[in-house]
């Protein structure tokens, strides 16, 4: 009877919203409709995490096992996303050596990290370059081009020189078109990978109005479309507000980097939200219950917004708790996820915009190089791989209490 009660319950949200769900071609592609994930007509949430390092590790062939490994891993406790990087460009082991030219190895590496999540029934989503230096980023593109002959002055000429954006664009064209030598399917067909992300956390300091970003996002999602018509796309940002949303930048952390939560996230060919969230660096120094607060304000006024402004899912693609803050326990870290997790699952169990959470990041045994404080090895941390797998069962249970109620089966 509790279930029943759930389900007349979810029935009638989904007509409220107009969410009426169709069996589709059942490509297995991720696509949205209104403020939901859908996969083959049933809703989709993810329960995920982030593992930039895939692509690096698999590119040597003695190291491919932690790759399965953490598939399998995070597999068992019901994970269904990674997020990780389709992108290092120039210096030690590139993917891109110099514009146009790969290493065809590490190229190599990212195909059998495609193939392994294939394997383990766990969707991508594949970052296409970084704000930062760390993998070259927007600093090396700008770099290239300066060796080109271009006079460039800031590394967020990365948004506006035309060289700059021809070089990006062949990198994207390049990735979309990748015949994956594992599986035998181009990248651009492959429903493994559920979305591409534009840029990870980009950031223009020297244009604070968002006229930029805004401008690079429009013309690069537009790119990215006439390419590829499969596959999802997000910009890769944090969530901070801009112009658009005046009232809600009292919000932001203390940031004013160029990027618009709102108008960003409107841009004709981005097909859902995304925000980060990292109270412990962004109010450092701050206790935990204002670190706590600040979050569930931060993911409330963000699910909100996708709900009734975006009219869009939004995915939490980024959050975690550092084991190098003062006083940091595995209690606190614990209370974080759950506090991330119950906004996902309230707004989800409602018929809501939030459609699932990605931690930051999954490791494997035998990787403590990779440590950078907000680790995870699931294996070595059973209280908050128990929260992690709470979560994935009762998104689950949602998700198979909408396919009862259309008679789709699960």
């Amino acid at each position: 009877m509790r279930h029943l009660g759930w389900v007349l319950c979810l029935v009638l949200l989904t007509q409220q919203q107009d969410f009426q769900i169709q069996v589709q071609a059942g490509d297995g592609f991720i696509r949205t409709r209104g403020v939901h994930f859908l996969m083959n007509g049933t809703p989709y949430y993810a329960n995920g995490f982030n593992a930039y390092w895939l692509m690096y590790m698999a590119s040597d062939p003695s190291q491919r096992a932690k790759v399965s490994t953490a598939f399998r891993e995070a597999s068992s406790r019901g994970l269904t996303v990674a997020r990780t990087w389709a992108f290092s460009d120039g210096g030690y082991r590139p993917l891109q050596y110099s514009p146009g030219f790969y290493n065809q190895q590490m190229f190599e590496g990212l195909d059998f990290v495609v193939a392994e999540a294939r394997r383990y029934g766990i969707r991508l989503i594949l970052s296409l370059v970084n704000n930062y230096e760390n993998f070259g980023g927007k600093k090396q593109y700008v770099n290239w081009a300066r060796s080109r002959g271009q006079y460039l002055s800031s590394e967020d000429d990365f948004f506006r020189n035309p060289v700059v954006k021809g070089f990006f664009k062949n990198h994207v064209k390049t990735v979309l078109n990748r015949y994956n030598k594992f599986t035998g399917v181009v990248y651009k067909n492959d429903p493994t990978i559920m979305a591409w992300e534009l840029m990870n956390e980009p950031r223009c300091t020297s244009d604070p109005s968002g006229r930029t970003i805004q401008a690079w996002i429009t013309e690069m999602a537009s790119f990215v479309k006439l390419i590829d018509g499969n596959h999802l796309l997000e910009a890769g940002l944090e969530g901070f507000y801009g112009q658009t949303t005046p009232w809600r930048k009292r919000l932001n952390p203390g940031y004013n980097i160029g990027t618009d939560f709102i108008a960003n996230n409107q841009i004709r060919g981005i097909d859902f939200a995304t925000v980060h969230a990292y109270p412990d660096q962004w109010l450092s120094g701050s206790n935990e219950q204002t670190q706590l607060s600040f979050l569930n304000n931060w993911l409330g006024a963000h699910i909100q917004d996708a709900q009734n402004s975006l009219r869009k899912p939004v995915l939490l693609t980024e959050f975690g708790k550092s084991w190098k803050d003062p006083g940091f326990s595995t209690y606190q870290r614990d209370q974080l996820f759950k506090a991330v997790y119950y906004q996902i699952y309230s707004s989800a169990r409602r018929g809501g915009a939030a459609a699932g959470g990605l931690f930051w990041q999954l490791l494997t045994e035998g990787m403590d190089s990779f440590r950078d404080g907000y680790d995870i090895v699931l294996s070595q941390s059973p209280s908050t791989a128990n929260v992690i797998a709470q979560q994935s069962r009762k998104l689950d249970q949602i998700r198979r209490m909408f396919a009862r109620s259309k008679g789709i089966g699960n």
